[in-house]
C-alpha cells in the first residue's frame, strides 16, 4: 500500500456508485476492488448517483492543493470498466494528478465534461 503524499491535502477519487456505476449493469470488473485500488495511492469517497449514467463508471480526481494552487481543476473519467484503467488512474494521482502532472494521453480517452461545466465539482455529499 502506497502512502499519501505529504500535500496537506493530496488528491482526491470520487467514485460514483450507484444505480448504475458499480453495479451488475456494469460487467467485467470488480468494483469493490476498485475502490481499493484506488484508495491505495489517495483518499477515496463513494458517492451516489453523479447523474452522468451513460459513462459508467465514474471517477472525478480532484486536484489536491499544490495542484489547485496552480490551476488544476477536478477532471471527470467515464466508462473505466477495466483494471487497467483504474492503474492508468492510479499512476496518474501519484504522479499528482490535476494541476501537477499532465493528463496521461490514454486517460484523455475516458475524460469527459459533466453536464453544465467542463470543471464541474462533484457533490458534497457521498456515502
Amino acid at each position: 500500500m502506497s502512502v499519501w503524499p505529504t500535500d496537506p491535502l493530496p488528491c482526491r477519487v470520487t467514485v460514483c456508485r450507484d444505480c448504475c456505476c458499480g453495479s451488475p449493469k456494469v460487467t467485467g470488473i470488480d468494483h469493490a476492488a476498485q475502490i481499493a485500488r484506488l484508495g491505495e495511492e489517495a483518499p477515496v469517497r463513494v458517492s451516489e448517483c453523479l447523474d452522468v449514467c451513460d459513462q459508467a463508471n465514474v471517477i472525478v480526481v480532484q486536484p489536491s492543493a499544490a495542484g489547485r494552487a496552480a490551476g488544476g481543476r477536478p477532471v471527470w473519467l467515464g466508462l473505466v470498466n477495466d483494471p487497467d484503467a483504474t492503474e492508468d488512474i492510479v499512476a496518474w494521482v501519484r504522479a499528482g494528478g490535476p494541476g501537477v502532472a499532465p493528463l496521461p494521453d490514454i486517460l484523455d480517452l475516458y475524460a469527459f465534461s459533466p453536464r453544465g461545466s467542463a470543471s464541474a465539482e462533484p457533490p458534497a455529499g457521498g456515502r
